[in-house]
C-alpha cells in the first residue's frame, strides 16, 4: 500500500516536496488556508526553475483540514517559525499520526513541540534549496538530480531511531535529495538563525533590499561580518554548539577579502531569489530575531555590530546610503597572508638552490 503524506504548509518548500514524494509514487495531499489553498485548488502546484524559467504544473489533491481521526504515515509541515504556536493543537488533536516533520528555521529549541506533541512523535529538519512564492507560481532555486542536495533532518534529542530511518527513507526518494541524519539538528538550526539573522539579513535591510545596493554599499558587509563574528562568539559563551563545525572557520576568513566576496554573492541568482523570499516574511525575520536575542541573553559577549543591524530589523533605523564606505576595513590579516606567502617563497627558493 502507497505511504500517505501530508504536506501541511504548501509554501515555496512544501511545493517542491509535494511534486516530488508524488512522482517516487506516495499518495500525497496538501493542507494550506485562503488565498494559497484556491490556488492549489484552481492552478494545482506551479513550480518554475529560477534560472531556466522552465515550469512545471503538478496536480494534487488538497484537504480542507486536519482532524482528530485522519491518518497519514508522515506528515511534513514546511511552514515559518511565527506560525507554529497557531497549529499545535490541531496537530496534537490528531493522536494517530506518528511522525510530525518539522522543516523550519528555529532558534529556541523544541520544548514546545516536544510539549506539545510529545518526543516521540516530534522531528525537525531544514527544507532546501531556497524559493519565493510570487502568486500562484513557486520560484525555486534548480535542484540538480545529478549532484543529489543533501536534506538535513534528526531527533530533538539527537537519537537515531526506526523512525528516523523511515523518514530518511521517505525524503531519499524525492529526486534530487539526499537525506543527511544529524545528531546535531537542534544545534545545526540554532547556528542557522545565528548565522543569517542578527547577521546578513539585517544587512541587507540596511539597503532597502537591493542587491545592487547591497553589492556597493560596502559598510552594510563590514558590518555583517563583524556581526557574524559576535553571533558566534555569543552562540558559543551560550553553551551553544556551532554546527557545522566548519562554519567556524569563517571568523577567520581575512576581513577585506570577505566584504568582497559578499559583493559578489550578492550579484548572484541565489542571492536575488533568497532577497525575494525576505521581502514576504518580515514578521518571520523579527520572530527569529528574539529567539537568539532570547538565547543569548545570559551571555556577556560585547555585539556593536549586532546591536546596530538589529535597528534595521526593527525598523528602528534609516537604510544606510547606497555606496557608504565610511568603516575602514582591517587590512592586518591580509598583510600577514602576503608575509607568509612571501616567507615560504623565500624558503623555496633557497631549497631548491
Amino acid at each position: 500500500m502507497k505511504k500517505k503524506i501530508l504536506i501541511y504548509g504548501v509554501g515555496p518548500f512544501g511545493s517542491l516536496f509535494a511534486e516530488r514524494l508524488k512522482e517516487a509514487g506516495y499518495k500525497v495531499s496538501l493542507l494550506d488556508h485562503g488565498k494559497r489553498q484556491e490556488d492549489l485548488k484552481k492552478y494545482g502546484i506551479v513550480i518554475e526553475n529560477a534560472v531556466t524559467k522552465e515550469q512545471t504544473v503538478t496536480h494534487v489533491p488538497v484537504v480542507e483540514c486536519l482532524a482528530e481521526e485522519d491518518f497519514y504515515d508522515l506528515v511534513i509541515i514546511p511552514v515559518r517559525k511565527n506560525q507554529v504556536s497557531s497549529i499545535l493543537p490541531t496537530l496534537a488533536a490528531n493522536k494517530k499520526i506518528r511522525i510530525f516533520l518539522f522543516m523550519m528555521n528555529n532558534a529556541a529549541g523544541q520544548n514546545e513541540l516536544v510539549e506539545a506533541l510529545g518526543q516521540e512523535r516530534v522531528m525537525i529538519g531544514f527544507p532546501l534549496p531556497g524559493g519565493y512564492l510570487d502568486g500562484h507560481i513557486v520560484r525555486m532555486l534548480p535542484v540538480n538530480d545529478k549532484k543529489p542536495m543533501a536534506l538535513p533532518i534528526g531527533e530533538p534529542g539527537g537519537r537515531i531511531t526506526e523512525r528516523t530511518r523511515e523518514t530518511a527513507e521517505i525524503l531519499n526518494s524525492m529526486r534530487g535529495y539526499k537525506t543527511d541524519i544529524r545528531r546535531d539538528m537542534d544545534a545545526w538550526l540554532k547556528t542557522h538563525v545565528a548565522f543569517l539573522v542578527p547577521t546578513f539579513v539585517p544587512a541587507v535591510y540596511a539597503c532597502n533590499m537591493d542587491a545592487k545596493r547591497f553589492a556597493e554599499t560596502r559598510d552594510a558587509r563590514v558590518l555583517s561580518v563583524w556581526a557574524l563574528r559576535e553571533a558566534f562568539n555569543a552562540l558559543e559563551s551560550a553553551g551553544e554548539i556551532i554546527s557545522p563545525p566548519g562554519l567556524k572557520r569563517l571568523k577567520y576568513v581575512p576581513e577585506p577579502i570577505f566584504v568582497f566576496l559578499l559583493s559578489q554573492l550578492a550579484k548572484t541568482a541565489t542571492f536575488q531569489n533568497a532577497l525575494e523570499d525576505l521581502k514576504t516574511k518580515p514578521d518571520e525575520i523579527k520572530h527569529l530575531a528574539d529567539e537568539f536575542f532570547e538565547l543569548i541573553r545570559p551571555t556577556s559577549v560585547e555585539m556593536p555590530a549586532i546591536k546596530r543591524l538589529a535597528a534595521y530589523i526593527y525598523q528602528e533605523q534609516e537604510p544606510l546610503p547606497s555606496g557608504q564606505k565610511d568603516i575602514p576595513l582591517n587590512w592586518q590579516s591580509v598583510y600577514g597572508m602576503l608575509g607568509a606567502a612571501t616567507f615560504a617563497a623565500a624558503l623555496y627558493k633557497v631549497a631548491r638552490k
